[in-house]
């Protein structure tokens, strides 16, 4: 298991597959490479109304002399546009390439516009005093051709100078032109659209830099959105080297209340020790940590195994309470992960269904991983005053599955994460919850003074008597009276009844049944449900 050794994220020295000679991250080069050839297609059209209209309706209509190089000239723009065209369409060469093809593209519409107005038809003074159709051929390039400023100014330029060149053509040729100074005046808008036009280039590449920062975590990087949820959002990542997709957690620290410098300080020496902490789990159980660190603008990030499956509290809405074979058989899993947590002084202080995922893996089927190890309250030396639920009690968890004493902030041992897990054990059970109640404070007083209904009263489906006292026994008020810790509660369900009726041969049924897409003999990189999917983020406590 492989973890930053620096919080920091690197930066400059990595080689970015994303990076471009145009400064603009693939995806959006490659969306502006679609716009160029979108562009051509309209190009195309409008060259091939021209020549409609010069060939067959100005003559019949308004009696216009018939010019054979305005058809010529026109032809050829069609052929360029048709030719771009395709080349975009049809390429292999990337898109950075093909931008540059985008530049000349501008410069060759800008020459034909130019040879129409000075070459193919008369210069009278009515026609050179008309707005040149080559600034909107400058400013349309600015806002579709993908390049740097450098290049843009280079191309606006040369397009700006075709009607000029045009003119010095037509003097060359012995006809009446206007003076320099006059053609300068006339073609004056076309050198101000051309140094205008560098403005929405710089603006995009200047966007394009901050995606691309944003998006670069180390050594990943950040493919698409998975999900966004209180605690901030996740990503699908994939490392630059290793071609290995995981899920990427993205947490603002002032989603944890870090609002001043001092604050994030602390947050980060301990957000480091913890997920460092994590790393050092061996469970298969647990979720497995890659990577760690903290970004240039403070955002934290975890990069951890991307699986397929669902979290429980999905599970349990999507298909209702689980039978207690299978109840069992997911509970040993969840002391598995928990039991070594303890062992290291550890307390998770949020167990709930989901920070439980049941996934596929491999040949293994409802194959548990206990989720978010890491981040978590501070202590009690009130260094930030926030709570992960996003409220102003300074308590670390999910008011639903929060042992009493979480709540009035005493003493906490791996017992809370007992009682936790005697209200996941409930919630599987019965499809619902330990306590009813419409707010957080509500719920902190039924887990304070409340008296639970043991679960078998709670559901048609049958609960061994054993199962029903041992999550009684998890949610007992007084810490004394539970199971000291989850190595405890794994033997208890190790013996109890039916204990070892479901195995991995009724998961496999299962999932063939109600999860097809998961159950086949491939696993997909992208899997229908995302073990980082779930907007909770909280974590292992040292003791």
């Amino acid at each position: 298991m492989t973890v930053a050794h620096k919080v920091i994220a690197p930066r400059s020295n990595t080689t970015r597959s994303s990076v471009t000679t145009q400064g603009l991250p693939d995806e959006l080069l490659g969306e502006q490479v679609r716009r160029l050839r979108l562009c051509a297609a309209v190009a195309m059209g409008l060259w091939t109304f021209g020549l409609v209209m010069d060939a067959f309706v100005r003559p019949r209509t308004v009696g216009s002399e018939l010019f054979v190089s305005t058809l010529v000239i026109e032809a050829m723009a069609i052929g360029v546009s048709g030719a771009l065209f395709a080349y975009l369409r049809f390429t292999t060469h990337p898109p950075c390439i093909q931008a540059h093809a985008g530049l000349v593209f501008m410069v060759l519409n800008a020459m034909g516009v130019g040879l129409l107005n000075t070459w193919a038809r008369p210069l009278t003074d009515d026609a050179l005093n008309e707005l040149s159709w080559n600034t909107i051929v400058i400013l349309c390039g600015a806002m579709l051709m993908p390049a740097t400023p450098k290049r843009m100014l280079v191309a606006a330029l040369l397009s700006a100078s075709m009607d000029p060149l045009g003119i010095a053509l037509a003097a060359m040729r012995g006809r009446d032109v206007p003076t320099a100074m006059n053609t300068f005046v006339l073609f004056l808008p076309s050198y101000a659209c051309a140094l205008a036009a560098v403005v929405p280039v710089t603006i995009l590449n200047r966007l394009g830099r901050r995606l691309r920062h944003a998006k670069e975590l180390g050594s990943y990087h950040l493919v698409r959105l998975l999900g966004r949820g209180g605690m901030g959002e996740v990503w699908l990542g994939r490392h630059h080297l290793l071609a290995r997709s995981a899920a990427v957690k993205l947490v603002r620290p002032e989603v944890l209340g870090a609002g001043t410098d001092a604050a994030a300080s602390v947050m980060l020496r301990r957000f480091e020790r913890e997920a460092q902490a994590t790393a050092s789990l061996s469970s298969p159980h647990s979720i497995r940590l890659f990577d760690f660190g903290v970004t240039e603008d403070r955002t934290f990030y975890y990069v951890m195994e991307l699986l397929a499956g669902r979290d429980l509290e999905t599970l349990v809405r999507e298909f209702g309470p689980l039978p207690a074979d299978r109840v069992v058989y997911v509970l040993r899993q969840v002391c598995h992960s928990l039991a070594e947590a303890h062992a290291r002084g550890l307390v998770h202080r949020d167990v709930t269904p989901s920070n439980i995922y049941l996934c596929r893996m491999g040949l293994d089927y409802d194959f548990v991983k206990v989720l978010d190890f890491g981040l978590v309250k501070f202590d009690a030396q009130r260094e930030i005053e926030h709570t992960l639920m996003g409220g102003h009690h300074a308590t670390a968890g999910t008011p639903a599955f929060m042992a009493p004493e979480l709540i009035a902030e005493g003493d906490v041992d791996a017992r809370a994460d007992v009682y936790s897990l005697g209200c996941v054990a409930y919630y599987l059970l019965t499809g619902q919850l330990v306590f009813e109640a419409d707010t957080a404070m509500k719920m902190f007083v039924q887990h304070l003074q409340g008296v639970p209904v043991p679960p078998s009263q709670r559901t048609e489906l049958p609960i061994p008597p054993d199962i029903d006292a041992l999550v009684m026994a998890c949610l007992s008020k007084d810490p004394s009276r539970r199971p000291r810790n989850a190595e405890e509660v794994s033997f208890l369900l190790d013996t109890s009844r039916g204990a070892h009726r479901w195995n991995n041969e009724s998961a496999r049924g299962w999932w063939q049944l109600h999860l097809p897409e998961l159950a086949g003999p491939l696993a997909t990189e992208e899997p229908v449900e995302i073990v980082a999917a779930t907007p909770a983020l909280a974590g292992f406590h040292a003791s």
